[in-house]
């Protein structure tokens, strides 16, 4: 390294040297006023290398074959060599000698599967001359300088020449880009394309449709939407041309390239402007959803393609639009996206005089069906019989002589492709709109909501798509209790309940244990299968403790969670939370707003560790939060907070604004509380590393071994309890009841190598003798084994806990080698 030197002194040492006519020395100047500026040539230090542009042509072209003699001294650093050549590029300007063309080139070449490139490599000297020498740079490169010039602090020198780069119109490597370029092959097409690019703001202005109508009316609607339909259709794919991240970025090619990116938020605005079209509907809530998909190390995809989406779904007057924005609002937990979905629900509820809630009733679509459930399609001589079983639609066949056949007869397939295809997609649209609307009416018990009769069956019990939740849950007419059964609403007595005035959904807490029991034996005798817990709903009461505390409960405290797993799933549950980084930043608890209460719960977290990389992502995120008490405050009371890594929280007032204290859990209702405490207890149950398999070791340096074992294998939670009653009654009816005794805290297997003991809570396992744990990891997201009736779905750890006793319970049958080592 040169010493340090400002660009005054180097100015003056260039121009001695200048001055002297010895160009080899001007060079080795030259090359030092490089290595100090470190590639910047802005401010002084373009006025320094100017006296190098202001050298005669002669002298130049003695400088410039100088500087190529001493290019092997760049040595194999890339920023070290890309400043040598760019110096060479700057003195080379309107020159045709060009002695380091072949390395330049094959600089810009290993620049081809980058990212990006820091602004002092000065890569676009490079581009330039190149350019200049005749030689156009490739797609791959261009998209590189394209995606460089979209950040914010790029000089305005890299912005111009990615103006220049034109050609192709979109970034090469991502499958729907290189789609659309195929496809563009007339002027107008591409000229569609090169509008889409504009697509800058978060909304299209008047301007920008007036030029988007003018171009659909010279391709036509139609051929637009088929064609732009395609192309969404290959969002996301993985990249054609995958990029080579440097140790410190994020997952680069699970990213949308930035640049196409606003192509896309185009093409979303452009699909708003067409006539509805189911097809379009559909393209656009796929849209939102896979760029909200989650990238490590940079978070959603991209949320403005996604916002773009929203907006496209809210231009769109139609039926399946706004069911489509109410699906997603379900779905949806980014914050922004979220809040620009409730903006556009609460505007449509406006125009029609309605409130949000009733809007997002009035959204369901039936789908074509033309019962509750049930819908038939006759394709020729064939008949498709589309039934709702459960939460899932299934697509069924009958021949000619209405016997049911296995498979799509070959006729369907040959003389109807077009409507096959469209009830497949059918099939699909309803699966994720049942699944939406479990989620929105498990979310109905906190909403303080009540129908009149008539308005209720209408929308819920006799919809042809929600009433085949609203059948399966239990209600309170007008006080009494009821369900539906035999084709009508029944009381206990299984009396018919024909009539009523007012209807709610029906929650268990502040009921008689026998009440509740008796509906239970109500569902099974009925062979009823909620959609979520209803009557087995853990209910959370106040606790001794609790009372002691008065204003926080510690009854989810000094867990240990997966951070970004509670993150999500806080996210689900309309939480609002904060990932905690490991950094010198605050954050608020994670809270849930209960507007129609007037109240917030938080419950307090901090981030689990110190060591950067072991105990945290490679973005710094950390991996693991603690947890400490669950609070309630008036809604609009000051929000409290505290450092990341820990430390007491504490309210954050504006000046004259006073503090708020925490409000006695005894004055919060009860149903509040135990819904808020079922929420942080289904945190604690699914993100805990108590249920991790492979944690037994403790983790990191061992330190989480005591956590993991009293968790994993101690006493169990209100979900836990639940499950363990439920297996109570469900063990006795399958086919290895034999084999299976409960006892406390685990379901004992009786195999033929040994006798297990599986835990009820985390589903971890200790078999004889001794109590040595096995380690059995289950799939991802196993299906449930066939176990005969349950009375409700969603629990995930009972179908693991089922599928481990099965395996267990014949254990000379297991192959698995990882599994059969620790037998």
């Amino acid at each position: 390294m040169s010493a340090f030197r400002t660009p005054r002194s180097h100015a003056d040492r260039l121009r001695n040297r200048i001055a002297e006519g010895d160009m080899v020395r001007v060079a080795e100047e030259a090359l030092r006023v490089v290595e100090s500026s470190h590639g910047s040539w802005g401010g002084s230090w373009g006025q320094v290398l100017d006296q190098l542009r202001d050298l005669p042509a002669e002298r130049r072209r003695e400088l410039l074959h100088a500087l190529a003699d001493r290019f092997g001294q760049a040595g194999d650093d890339t920023k070290d060599r890309c400043r040598h050549l760019a110096l060479c590029g700057l003195v080379s300007e309107g020159l045709d000698d060009d002695p380091l063309a072949a390395e330049r080139h094959r600089a810009l070449d290993d620049l081809a599967r980058r990212q990006t490139f820091w602004y002092a490599a000065r890569f676009d000297v490079l581009a330039r001359a190149e350019l200049a020498a005749g030689r156009p740079l490739s797609a791959p490169v261009v998209a590189v300088f394209r995606r460089a010039a979209l950040d914010a602090d790029r000089a305005g020198d890299l912005t111009a020449l990615a103006r220049q780069l034109t050609d192709p119109v979109l970034n090469v490597g991502e499958a729907w880009a290189e789609q659309a370029m195929r496809d563009a092959t007339t002027p107008d097409w591409r000229a569609l394309l090169t509008h889409v690019l504009t697509a800058t703001a978060s909304k299209p202005t008047a301007k920008w449709d007036k030029e988007a109508r003018g171009l659909l009316d010279t391709l036509g609607t139609d051929a637009v939407r088929e064609t732009l339909l395609s192309w969404l259709a290959l969002v996301g794919r993985p990249r054609t041309l995958p990029l080579e991240p440097r140790a410190w970025e994020p997952d680069i090619n699970s990213a949308y390239d930035p640049y196409n990116a606003t192509a896309l938020r185009g093409l979303a605005w452009l699909l708003s402007l067409l006539p509805p079209h189911p097809g379009t509907v559909r393209a656009l809530g796929a849209l939102v959803e896979t760029s909200l998909r989650k990238v490590a190390g940079i978070g959603p995809r991209n949320p403005k393609v996604a916002n773009a989406g929203v907006v496209a779904l809210a231009r769109i007057d139609s039926e399946a639009a706004l069911a489509e924005l109410a699906r997603l609002a379900t779905r949806v937990t980014y914050k922004n996206t979220a809040k620009l979905l409730g903006t556009a629900l609460e505007a449509r509820a406006t125009a029609l005089g309605l409130s949000r809630e009733e809007i997002e009733e009035l959204a369901v679509p039936a789908y074509g069906l033309t019962e509750v459930g049930r819908a038939t399609h006759r394709l020729g001589e064939a008949t498709a019989l589309l039934e709702i079983q459960g939460t899932r639609a299934v697509l069924g066949w009958r021949n000619v002589a209405g016997k049911p056949v296995k498979s799509v007869p070959a006729a369907v397939k040959r003389d109807h492709a077009d409507e096959l295809k469209e009830l497949k997609t059918l099939v699909k649209d309803i699966d994720k709109m049942l699944s939406a609307q479990s989620e929105r009416l498990d979310r109905q018990f906190l909403a303080r909501r009540s129908w009149p009769y008539a308005l209720w069956r209408e929308r819920y019990l006799d919809h042809p798509l929600v009433g085949t939740l609203a059948r399966r849950l239990l209600w309170t007419i007008d006080g009494r209790m009821a369900g539906y059964a035999d084709g009508e609403l029944r009381t206990l007595a299984d009396e018919p309940l024909t009539q009523g005035t007012r209807v709610e959904l029906w929650h268990p807490v502040g009921r008689e244990p026998a009440e509740i029991i008796a509906w239970r034996d109500w569902l099974e005798r009925h062979g009823i299968t909620q959609p979520f817990k209803q009557a087995h709903r853990e209910v959370y009461l106040l606790t001794d403790a609790e009372r002691a505390t008065r204003t926080y409960s510690n009854r989810f405290a000094a867990h240990v969670l997966r951070q970004h797993q509670f993150n999500s799933l806080a996210a689900l549950r309309g939480w609002r939370n904060k990932l905690r980084l490991c950094v010198d930043d605050s954050a608020p608890p994670a809270t849930r707003d209960l507007p129609q209460w007037r109240l917030r719960a938080e419950y307090w977290i901090e981030g689990d560790g110190e060591e950067y990389g072991l105990d945290t992502t490679d973005s710094g995120t950390y991996l693991r939060l603690r947890t400490d008490q669950v609070r309630f405050y008036p809604i609009d009371a000051p929000e409290n907070w505290a450092h990341c890594s820990g430390g007491e929280y504490s309210m954050s007032l504006a000046p004259g604004q006073d503090a708020v204290a925490p409000l006695p859990l005894e004055d919060i209702p009860p149903l509040v509380l135990s819904e808020v405490l079922r929420d942080v207890d289904l945190f604690v149950g699914v993100s805990s590393i108590g249920n991790d398999p492979t944690w037994q070791d403790g983790g990191p340096g061992g330190r989480f071994r005591e956590y993991w074992t009293s968790y994993g294998f101690g006493e169990l939670n209100q979900s836990a309890e639940t499950r363990r009653h439920l297996l109570e009654r469900l063990v006795p009816r399958l086919a290895m009841a034999d084999r299976c005794t409960l006892e406390g805290r685990f379901l004992h297997v009786k195999g033929d190598r040994h006798t297990y003991k599986i835990h009820l809570g985390s589903g971890n396992i200790l078999r004889t003798p001794n109590d040595q744990y096995l380690c059995i990891v289950p799939k991802s997201d196993p299906s449930a084994p066939r176990t005969g009736y349950l009375p409700y779905e969603g629990d995930r750890m009972l179908a693991v806990i089922l599928s481990k006793a099965m395996m267990l319970a014949e254990d000379t049958k297991i192959t698995d080698p990882t599994i059969l080592s620790q037998l």
